[in-house]
C-alpha cells in the first residue's frame, strides 16, 4: 500500500488524543473518539450485567432460594441481566468500539461518512443505556429479555413500557451506526480499496450493518406494538382482546436471530485479523471468508422459526426451519476451516491477542456443534427451555462475542493508546477467562439434558453439584474478566512507546501513528495490493528469529 500527494498540514499533526478536556470529547465528531466513549460505556454495562449474573450464581449455589429472598426477586434479575448484555453490551460491544475506531482507517479514510450522526449514536444509545439503569434501581422488569406476551403487554406489574422503551431508543443507535457503515464503505474506500482488497474486518461489519438497518426496525415495531396493547389495550398479541401471542414470537425473533450476527459477525472479522498476523500466512481462502459474511447476514433472516418449535406453528414450518437452520452453519463453519488452515505450517505467535482468537475458535465451535443440535426437531423439543439453551446462548455470545472483543482490544490496544501492556498478565487473564468460562457453563450443558429448567428460582437437590462448579467457574471467569481492566489502565500511565506496529501486521491502520492523528493519513492513500500479505518466506524468518533468541 502507497501514498502520494502529500496533504497540507498547517502546524505538526496532533493525535486524537491529545486534546482531553470533558467538552471536546462530548462533542467530538473523530469516530476513534466516539469509539473509545463507546469502549468505556459497554464495558461499564458489561460489569453491570456481570455483577446481576453474579447474583444469580451465589443463589443457584443451593438447591433452595437463600440469597435473593424470592422467586419475583430473582425473575427481575435474570430479565435485567439479559436486557443489559444483549442490547448493551453484546449488540454494540465490537461494532460500536472496534468498528468506530478502525472501519475508516482500514479503507483509507478520514472519518465515517456521517460523523455528526456517528456522534448522535452514541448519544441515543446512551440515554436508552441509562433508561436502563433507572429500571434496575426502581424495581426492574419480570418477562424476560425476550419481553414474551400476552404476560409483558397485559399482567405483568412491573415497568415493561419504560424497558420497551429503552430497547426501542437503543435500537435507533445500531440503525444509525448500521447506516452509516454501510455508506462509508460504498463511498469513502481509498483509491484502489477494491472490494477483494478490504480487510475480512470490514467485510464482516458491512454485513452487520446490513443486518443492523433491516432487522432492528422489526424489533422497534414489536416493543411498540407491546406499549399499545398494555397502554390502549389494542388485541394485537392479547387472545382475550382477539390478538395472538405466537405473532410476537415471529416478529422478536425474526430480529433476535439476525441480532446473534449482529453479536458475532463483528467476532468474525476480529479473529479474521488475529489469525493471520499472528500465524504469519495470508488468510486462506480470502473470498470464500468474505462471502460467508454476506451469506450468514442472508440466511440469518430465514431461520427465526427454530426458536418457535414447541410454540404451536406447524410441523411443515418446523421442518422447514430446521432444515434451513443446518444450512446457516454452513458459512459458519467455512471461517472456522479456513481459520483452522490458515494456522495450519504457520509460524504461530502464542501472544495474547492470539490467545484469545484460539479460544474464540474453541468455544464458538462448541457453541456452533450444539446449535445444530438445537436444529433438530426432536432434540429441541427435550431441550427446550433447560440450561443447556443457557449453555448454547453462552458458548455463542460469551465465548465467541466476548473472547473476540477481549481479542480485539487487546490488538488493537497499542494503537488505540500507543502503549503496551504487560503480555504475562495477558496471557493470564485469556487462560483464566477460557478455563472459567468452561468451567461455568460446561456443566449447564448437562443440567440441562438432565431435565433442569432456566429461569427457575429453585432447584431439585440432585443438581447442586453441577450447579456449584458453575458458580465456581464464575468466580474464575469473574477473575479473568477484572485483570485486564487493571492492566489496560495501568499501562495508560506508561510511555508511549508501541511504535506504529508492535504486531509487525499489515493493514492501513498499522501504517500510521499510535495513537492515530485526528484525521488518521498525512497523504491520501492509494491501495496496491491484496490484504494479508504475509509471504512463507516471512514466516520463516520469524521462526528462526524466536528459535536464536529462545537458545540465547
Amino acid at each position: 500500500m502507497s501514498a502520494s500527494a502529500p496533504a497540507r498540514h498547517d502546524g505538526p499533526p496532533a493525535d486524537y488524543l491529545s486534546e482531553s478536556t470533558v467538552k471536546s470529547w462530548l462533542l467530538t465528531v473523530d469516530h476513534k473518539r466516539i469509539g473509545i466513549l463507546y469502549l468505556i460505556s459497554v464495558t461499564t454495562f458489561f460489569f453491570v450485567g456481570g455483577v446481576i449474573a453474579g447474583l444469580m450464581r451465589l443463589e443457584l449455589m443451593t438447591p433452595r432460594g437463600d440469597v435473593l429472598g424470592s422467586a419475583d426477586t430473582y425473575n427481575r434479575m435474570f430479565t435485567m441481566h439479559g436486557v443489559i448484555m444483549i442490547f448493551f453490551f453484546l449488540v454494540p460491544a465490537i461494532p460500536a468500539v472496534l468498528g468506530n475506531f478502525l472501519l475508516p482507517i482500514m479503507i483509507g479514510a478520514r472519518d465515517l461518512a456521517f460523523p455528526k450522526i456517528n456522534l448522535m449514536s452514541w448519544y441515543v444509545y446512551m440515554i436508552g443505556g441509562l433508561m436502563g439503569v433507572y429500571i434496575l434501581l426502581h424495581g426492574g422488569i419480570d418477562t424476560g429479555w425476550t419481553f414474551y406476551t400476552p404476560f409483558s403487554s397485559m399482567y405483568s406489574n412491573t415497568q415493561v413500557v419504560t424497558a420497551a422503551l429503552a430497547v426501542f431508543i437503543t435500537g435507533f443507535s445500531s440503525i444509525l451506526t448500521g447506516l452509516n457503515f454501510v455508506v462509508t464503505v460504498h463511498t469513502m474506500r481509498a483509491p484502489g480499496m477494491t472490494w477483494f482488497r478490504m480487510p475480512l474486518f470490514v467485510w464482516s461489519h458491512y454485513a452487520t450493518a446490513l443486518i443492523m438497518v433491516l432487522g432492528t426496525p422489526v424489533l422497534a415495531i414489536s416493543v411498540v406494538l407491546v406499549g399499545l396493547e398494555r397502554f390502549f389495550g389494542v388485541g394485537v398479541f392479547d387472545p382475550k382482546l382477539g390478538g395472538d401471542p405466537i405473532l410476537f414470537q415471529h416478529l422478536f425473533w425474526f430480529y433476535s436471530h439476525p441480532a446473534v450476527y449482529i453479536m458475532v459477525l463483528p467476532g468474525f472479522a476480529v479473529v479474521s485479523e488475529i489469525i493471520p498476523c499472528f500465524a504469519r500466512r495470508p488468510i486462506f481462502g480470502y473470498r470464500f471468508v468474505a462471502f460467508a459474511s454476506v451469506a450468514i447476514a442472508i440466511f440469518g433472516f430465514l431461520v427465526w422459526g427454530h426458536h418457535m418449535f414447541v410454540s404451536g406453528q406447524s410441523m411443515y414450518a418446523g421442518a422447514v426451519f430446521s432444515i434451513l437452520s443446518f444450512l446457516v452453519a454452513i458459512p459458519s463453519a467455512i471461517k472456522v476451516f479456513n481459520w483452522t488452515a490458515t494456522l495450519y505450517k504457520g509460524s504461530i505467535k502464542f501472544d495474547t491477542p492470539m490467545l484469545y482468537a484460539l479460544g474464540f475458535m474453541g468455544l464458538f465451535t462448541i457453541g456452533g456443534l450444539t446449535g445444530l443440535m438445537l436444529a433438530s426437531l426432536a432434540i429441541d423439543v427435550h431441550v427446550h427451555d433447560t440450561y443447556f439453551i443457557v449453555a448454547h446462548f453462552h458458548y455463542i455470545m460469551v465465548g465467541g462475542t466476548v473472547m473476540a472483543y477481549l481479542g480485539g482490544i487487546h490488538f488493537w490496544w497499542p494503537k488505540m493508546t500507543g502503549r503496551m501492556y504487560s503480555d504475562l498478565w495477558g496471557k493470564l487473564s485469556a487462560l483464566l477467562v477460557f478455563v472459567g468460562f468452561n468451567l461455568t457453563f460446561f456443566p449447564q450443558f448437562l443440567l440441562g439434558y438432565l431435565g433442569m429448567p432456566r429461569r427457575y428460582f429453585e432447584y431439585r437437590p440432585e443438581f447442586q453439584v453441577l450447579n456449584v462448579m458453575s458458580t465456581a467457574g464464575a468466580t474464575v471467569l469473574a477473575v479473568g474478566m477484572v485483570v485486564p481492566v487493571i492492566y489496560l489502565l495501568l499501562s495508560l500511565r506508561g510511555p508511549k512507546n508501541a511504535g506504529p506496529n508492535p504486531w509487525n501486521a499489515t493493514g492501513l491502520e498499522w501504517q500510521i501513528e499510535s495513537p492515530p492523528t485526528t484525521h488518521n493519513f498525512h497523504e491520501p492513500v492509494l491501495v496496491t495490493c491484496e490484504p494479508y500479505l504475509y509471504s512463507p518466506e516471512e514466516a520463516e524468518r520469524e521462526y528462526a528469529h524466536a528459535q536464536h533468541d529462545h537458545v540465547a
